[in-house]
């Protein structure tokens, strides 16, 4: 089949966002407070991401849909009892550690090992999708670093649709500034697209897609390898919550002009 695709969404796992973060100082390096009793959520980029996938797999008969996810093995069999319920997909989980102080250089090579050992890729067909950002630490890299070493060229970042053409290139949206797309046209897989929210909404959960998928997923979870990331050169001298500061002021007479010069100087007082 010409449209017959093979999708791969690199999705990790993150502290609800709800939930108040603490930074910390742990034996093995800066972390969150309680992290792994805190619950855990799919990273809300990457569910977009996930979920645009699915949409595209549904609308072209032969695709299929894989989830690669690295993090904490209790952590991911938390969060997949609620996300299988969502969309139909094959786990392919690796066991290691979950947070934003991992190196991004790290965890791309980790996550392209899982993306390549996958039986029966066809990187003809292969379109790798991830969150463009993050609710970790958003490195930027990640996704880049994966299309790299699987010799993936074809990258887009910040897209929010792909149209699939009848000669099997695709259209791209990606933002730009000013709130503008930017078109994009890609003769054929293989591609890497980092998606922002895209146009789809958070699927209903479904029970019968929730049992479906967790016939695959437990048994995913119990053969997930363990990995521990290398953390390179990377180094955190210290860790805190951002500092909060408030001052406020009532001016009835300045004009619009007047108020920007302002805080333009007041924002640079702290650079």
């Amino acid at each position: 089949m010409p449209h017959a695709l093979q999708i791969v969404v690199c999705a990790g796992i993150v502290p609800d966002p709800l939930q108040t973060l603490e930074p910390a100082t742990t034996p093995a390096g800066p972390g969150i407070k309680n992290e792994m009793v805190l619950p855990a959520v799919l990273d809300p980029w990457a569910a977009s991401a996930l979920y645009e996938a699915a949409e595209l797999v549904k609308k072209n008969p032969g695709s299929k849909l894989w989830l690669v996810s690295l993090g904490p093995k209790a952590k991911l069999q938390q969060v997949m009892m609620t996300v299988a319920q969502k969309v139909a997909f094959e786990l392919v989980p690796v066991d290691g550690p979950i947070g934003g102080f991992t190196d991004a250089h790290a965890t791309a090579a980790v996550l392209a090992e899982a993306i390549a050992a996958i039986p029966a890729l066809d990187k003809t067909r292969l379109l790798i999708f991830g969150g463009w950002e993050s609710a970790t630490r958003g490195a930027g890299v990640t996704l880049q670093l994966i299309g790299e070493r699987l010799g993936i060229t074809e990258q887009f970042q910040g897209v929010d649709q792909i149209d699939l053409r009848e000669d099997g290139s695709f259209e791209v949206l990606e933002r730009v500034e000013g709130g503008k797309h930017q078109v994009s046209v890609c003769t054929a897989a293989p591609a890497v697209l980092g998606w922002a929210t895209g146009n789809l909404a958070e699927p209903r959960n479904n029970p019968q897609i929730g049992m479906a998928n967790m016939r695959t997923v437990m048994p995913a979870l119990m053969r997930a390898k363990q990995v521990k990331l290398d953390a390179n050169t990377l180094s955190y001298v210290s860790v805190s919550l951002p500092k909060q500061q408030r001052e406020t002021r009532v001016e009835k007479e300045m004009t619009p002009e007047a108020i920007a010069a302002e805080i333009v100087e007041w924002i640079g007082k702290d650079n």
